[in-house]
């Protein structure tokens, strides 16, 4: 049980270790690169929805 306890955490420490060196950079800011893609997303939603609202007030279903 503790060999896979241990392998469990050696796991874990390789998987997450990129972002300890993305964390490091000085030109690289994972918490900028996450809040452009929210606003990204945010403006795609937003596009898409005035689409949906258009087409149902068109076909009369919007309430």
């Amino acid at each position: 049980m503790t060999d896979f306890i241990y392998w469990l955490g050696d796991f874990f420490y390789t998987i997450f270790k990129p972002l300890i060196w993305l964390g490091e950079t000085p030109y690289f800011n994972l918490n900028v690169a996450f809040i452009i893609l929210g606003f990204v997303g945010l403006f795609v939603w937003l596009k898409m929805q005035a689409k949906f609202n258009k087409e149902a007030e068109e076909k009369g279903t919007l309430k």
